[in-house]
């Protein structure tokens, strides 16, 4: 095997072991040693491979993304109504995400950082690698909204910046329904905590994607 060969299976192992830690334990409790120590080897050799943490999270975040794009697509029905087909794919990312709770936290961990501070530390190739993930996923939401467009469904001026809105809304969701936790006042000064049934918050997302989708018309009827 030469070289170049080695080092990509190599790569595909470090990846791989990323992966399965993320979704046994989680994005917060997978430490790079764990990750070297599944692979067999030194933690100094995942940074031959690797620029740092941030750049191996970004990589596994582009794996997972991957399979969010496939999931979405056998989920989605070009010939149905666009605001079924709005509402199937967000209940399928939904499902996903829910399914994969180190997606979300991955996703989110990446979120945080500011763009040039992410920049700074994730390789132009593997930001690239990232930026091809993403949009795969966020075409479908476009492709959706560009329809219902086209039938005078939805009023959308930017179908791309909402489908931004729905992936980082959608990840808000998911990490409220991961919280299992929601606050509101029951009297006066003072708060206290309810569950979060996930079929609920399911449904009101639906509701509220499908909403701003139709646009400001609806606010004045």
């Amino acid at each position: 095997m030469a070289v170049s060969e080695r080092r990509a299976e190599r790569k595909r192992e470090i990846l791989q072991a990323t992966r399965a830690l993320f979704d046994e334990r989680g994005v917060r409790d997978a430490q790079i040693e764990d990750i070297a120590r599944a692979v067999g080897i030194n933690r100094a050799i995942i940074y031959r491979h690797f620029s740092g943490k941030e750049e191996l999270f970004a990589e596994t975040l582009v794996g997972y993304l991957q399979e969010l794009d496939h999931t979405l697509a056998d989920a989605d029905d070009p010939t149905a109504d666009p605001e079924a087909r709005l509402a199937t794919i967000t209940s399928t990312f939904l499902d996903f995400g829910s399914s994969l709770p180190a997606f979300v936290d991955c996703a989110q961990a990446l979120l945080r950082r500011r763009g040039e501070e992410l920049m700074d530390e994730v390789s132009q190739r593997v930001m690239i690698d990232l930026g091809v993930a993403m949009t795969s996923c966020l075409n479908h939401a476009v492709e959706i909204l560009e329809a219902g467009i086209a039938t005078g469904q939805f009023k959308v001026r930017d179908p791309h910046l909402l489908a931004n809105i729905y992936y980082t809304q959608a990840l808000g969701v998911l990490n409220l329904a991961t919280l299992q936790l929601s606050v509101r006042e029951e009297n006066p000064g003072l708060p206290t905590v309810d569950a979060v049934p996930f079929d609920e918050v399911k449904s009101l997302t639906l509701l509220s994607v499908v909403s701003m989708a139709r646009g400001p018309r609806d606010a004045a009827d």
